[in-house]
């Protein structure tokens, strides 16, 4: 037969020094919180933020939009006319983006149209901080969408793409004996 007795002075003493030095330890402790405005969080490489567009990757197939389950991509588009090259050959045709729009207010961050898309077009960017005022300024167009990609990680790119900017000239092996002119 157990009997249950009353919790006595030591009792109550012994379990607010356990609480105590487990607050000390907590205290003690680094914050694991960033204050976000200021410092920006180390996000790994892969994190789903916002949908990059690479344009000049973009054939209007629609797939990205058909596919979509909230139906938040609207592409435009038409065909040009391209003059054939060699003697012989035949006028062909091919798709202008117009329109490419994503409303992230409608976007569930699926990521079906990435996976959809045969042409490598579409790519997630590590950002998030695009946060709006006014739910209508969230439908961002293909120029907003063409900004996100230099977010994008170099892993994710399409073999042989290489990002826009300021080219870098290779460096010759030889040292440079300074440069001669010659008249012909």
């Amino acid at each position: 037969m157990t009997t249950s007795r009353e919790p006595g002075a030591l009792d109550l003493l012994r379990g607010l020094g356990k609480g105590l030095a487990t607050t000390a330890k907590t205290l003690a402790r680094p914050a694991h919180t960033r204050q976000y405005p200021h410092q920006e969080p180390d996000l790994p490489e892969r994190s789903h933020g916002v949908v990059a567009l690479l344009e000049e990757n973009c054939t209007s197939c629609m797939l990205c939009a058909r596919e979509c389950p909230s139906w938040c991509i609207y592409i435009d588009s038409h065909k040009e006319t391209i003059e054939p090259g060699p003697e012989g050959g035949r006028a062909r045709q091919h798709n202008v983006l117009d329109r490419f729009d994503i409303d992230f207010s409608l976007c569930m961050y699926c990521g079906i149209c990435i996976e959809v898309c045969p042409f490598d077009a579409l790519f997630w960017a590590p950002d998030f901080a695009y946060a709006e005022g006014d739910i209508r300024n969230l439908l961002h167009g293909k120029a907003k969408l063409g900004t996100w990609m230099e977010r994008v990680p170099d892993s994710a790119l399409p073999g042989g793409y290489v990002r826009p900017g300021p080219a870098v000239a290779p460096q010759a092996d030889t040292p440079d004996t300074g440069s001669q002119v010659v008249d012909e």
